[in-house]
């Protein structure tokens, strides 16, 4: 797969947008698309059920050359073998922990990516040992109901301060995802976007070629 640093398009299985799809399948059109990350989220599962999904994924996105993202679970990337876990505020700093390295026993190869709701929380998930953060929600998005956005203001903030790879993440569109690259970002997370449209791998190349038309990440 790509080095964290080249990839751009964190893309998403999350269960509460597969509306009776094959996870399974809806991974392997997000990797024809041109993802570089999938990410697994299922709020709706528990550790065991995720287990076994990552299981039936892991294989498509290897095949792929394409990241996979265990959202939650430590435990369960550090299982199937997954190349990243991912953490919101609540799992990670609110549950006592300091720095990554805390979740990552020896022989854990899983890289570690937090949320960050402001400039604040994107310093003190770097002094963590993050290894990338993600900037949001940017617009008000149906996966964070009641989250205020963080506004555009703290995705200029971010490409101006921080220095290792961040993904802005929040309502982004094919309708104002120029706006979030003007702003600076590089790198960005679509969730219902891609998984409410028609055509999925079309959709993610869409998004591709608006990144790849902004030029390549700093």
């Amino acid at each position: 797969m790509k080095p964290l640093e080249e990839c751009r398009l964190y893309t998403f299985v999350d269960t509460a947008y597969l509306e009776g799809r094959d996870p399974v399948e809806v991974a392997r059109q997000l990797c024809e698309g041109g993802a570089d990350l999938v990410q697994i989220r299922a709020k709706d599962l528990d550790p065991d059920e995720i287990l076994r999904l990552a299981e039936r994924i892991l294989p498509v996105t290897r095949a792929a050359g394409v990241g996979l993202v265990i959202n939650d679970h430590p435990d369960v990337a550090r299982a199937v073998g997954a190349e990243f876990c991912h953490l919101g505020q609540e799992d990670f700093f609110d549950a006592g922990h300091r720095h990554v390295s805390e979740l990552r026993p020896a022989g854990a190869t899983f890289r570690l990516g937090l949320s960050t709701h402001a400039p604040e929380q994107a310093l003190r998930a770097v002094a963590a040992g993050a290894d990338y953060v993600a900037v949001g929600p940017v617009h008000p998005t149906g996966t964070k109901p009641g989250a205020p956005p963080v506004t555009l203001a703290y995705v200029r903030w971010a490409a101006e301060n921080l220095r290792l790879p961040w993904f802005a993440i929040g309502g982004i569109t094919l309708e104002n995802v120029d706006e979030v690259l003007e702003a600076g970002a590089r790198r960005i997370c679509v969730v219902s976007a891609i998984l409410k449209s028609a055509r999925v791998s079309e959709t993610c190349r869409r998004f591709r070629e608006r990144l790849e038309r902004f030029g390549r990440v700093p």
